[in-house]
């Protein structure tokens, strides 16, 4: 994947932030957000098991970033298509992307699941929390893939001429400096390599030992 339009980028910036809470809240019964991959024009949403890693447990969901009318599509119905899926219980996948089960949504034969209790409290404490702002977080963060207990692989849009890279970060360490470093040290080129089983990023930058 390379060189993503500004759009792309925004679109799946907003719905990777609107998601991160969802690790911790239940899509369905058992099951959890593990990743929200960027996709061409589309974004690829891996659900399973709470603390599930192995790629043959986890289910991702390929959703177009825009309806039939061309429209952007909006990250409450992203959710509420996500969490009618995983509360099926039996997907039927097209394909396998890195190990993991591929399901490509026609949105258009799925009804989203209504808002649930936990939605709505988000909401609110999201609003007054952290409010909505002008101008995202610079270089965005397009989505991310837990990798296993004590790492995650995080997708960033370094600029649009060098399109997804894709950082390996532990969670555990000096992680408020990485953090802080995290913008400059991804666009060092000189730490790029390619990572020929992740179709999601043009670029990979090995951060778990930094």
């Amino acid at each position: 994947m390379s060189g993503p339009c500004g759009e792309t980028v925004e679109q799946q910036a907003y719905l990777t932030r609107f998601l991160l809470d969802y690790t911790a809240v239940p899509l369905a019964e058992g099951v959890f957000l593990r990743g929200v991959l960027p996709a061409q024009d589309a974004v690829r949403i891996v659900t399973g098991p709470a603390d599930t890693v192995a790629p043959g447990a986890l289910v991702a969901y390929e959703i177009p970033l825009v309806d039939d009318d061309d429209e952007p599509v909006t990250a409450p119905l992203v959710l509420g298509w996500t969490r009618t899926l995983a509360a099926d219980g039996s997907p039927h996948p097209d394909a396998s992307v890195m190990g993991m089960a591929l399901v490509r949504v026609d949105t258009s034969a799925v009804e989203p699941a209504p808002p649930a209790r936990s939605d709505r409290v988000l909401r609110v404490l999201r609003t007054l929390a952290w409010p909505f702002i002008e101008t995202p977080p610079s270089p965005a963060l397009c989505g991310f893939l837990l990798t296993g207990h004590d790492s995650m692989r995080l997708y960033i849009a370094a600029d649009e001429a060098a399109g997804i890279v894709a950082a390996d970060v532990r969670l555990t360490g000096a992680l408020t400096a990485l953090l802080a470093a995290l913008p400059a040290l991804v666009r060092e080129k000189e730490r790029w390599t390619t990572d020929g089983t992740d179709p999601h990023c043009a670029h990979a930058v090995d951060l778990t030992t930094w």
